[in-house]
């Protein structure tokens, strides 16, 4: 779950087509941690780099960003995504990958999970934490060109990542590019508080408390230049027109955290 901070702009043989930067027991991030990187535009390495510096804060900078909901939020779009035992997944922008976890839970061990992330740090931490999940797997890759032909997975989820993107509607085609006909596409997303009280308590109690966090890691540099990047996800339903402009059908999103995040899901298209 690649938290960003809220703004008011706010296994088998289906995945031979991409060989992993990391896999579990193999710790080829940790040796050359930029060796993935070459060719990626200056933005895509900016954000890869502020990602880098953050990891060791992230999980910490995650909880409270959520004020302590997380662990609901994964569930419901683990629920929401609809994935079953033998199931296929894609988790992009995983951060630390206990999104890309409990979707390796829920598939099990004869299921397959792959995050992907931009942050070398982010996989080398992901991969370390979850070793013993075998059907889970970690990748250095690009939202908007993950390396994976059509219809590979049966889901695909994304939570606090679009922000990230300089094309957020090429990475919801993207997203749906690589789900089955049929599968969901999930995404988890801060929005604009909607009128009422709780939203914006929320959302000035994080934004309050994220800073601390990372200052006290000596890490409050790397959090502005985070949240300067992250201000191109709108509103609900304007996130939910765009996941409905890049193909999705059955579009539809409910309000968690006081109303200050949504949870979208669509399908990809049969036929």
């Amino acid at each position: 779950m690649a938290f960003a901070p809220p703004t008011r702009a706010d296994a088998d043989s289906r995945l031979t087509d991409a060989e992993p930067a990391a896999r579990h027991g193999v710790d080829d991030v940790g040796r050359d941690p930029g060796a993935k990187s070459v060719g990626r535009d200056p933005a895509t390495t900016d954000v890869a780099a502020i990602f880098d510096e953050i990891a060791p804060v992230y999980d910490r900078l995650c909880s409270i960003l959520s004020l302590g909901l997380e662990r609901r939020w994964r569930t419901a779009i683990v629920e929401t995504a609809g994935i079953r035992p033998g199931d296929a997944a894609i988790d992009v922008a995983a951060g630390t990958g206990k999104l890309a976890a409990v979707l390796a839970d829920r598939v099990g061990p004869f299921g397959r999970v792959v995050a992907v992330d931009l942050s070398p740090q982010m996989v080398q931490r992901g991969t370390a934490n979850t070793r013993d999940l075998v059907q889970l797997e970690f990748m250095l890759g690009d939202a908007l060109a993950l390396p994976f032909e059509d219809a590979r997975f049966d889901a695909a989820t994304i939570a606090f990542g679009l922000g990230t993107l300089p094309d957020l509607t090429a990475g919801l085609r993207e997203l749906r590019r690589v789900v089955r006909p049929g599968g969901r596409v999930v995404c988890l997303e801060p929005t604009m508080p909607w009128p009422r009280w709780r939203g914006r308590i929320y959302h000035r109690s994080a934004r309050r408390l994220a800073p601390l966090a990372v200052s006290v890691a000596g890490r409050r540099e790397a959090y502005r230049r985070l949240a300067r990047i992250v201000q191109n996800v709108p509103d609900a339903d304007t996130l939910a027109d765009l996941m409905r402009a890049a193909g999705l059908v059955e579009v539809g999103h409910r309000r968690l955290g006081l109303g200050a995040v949504a949870l979208h899901v669509g399908t990809a298209p049969k036929g």
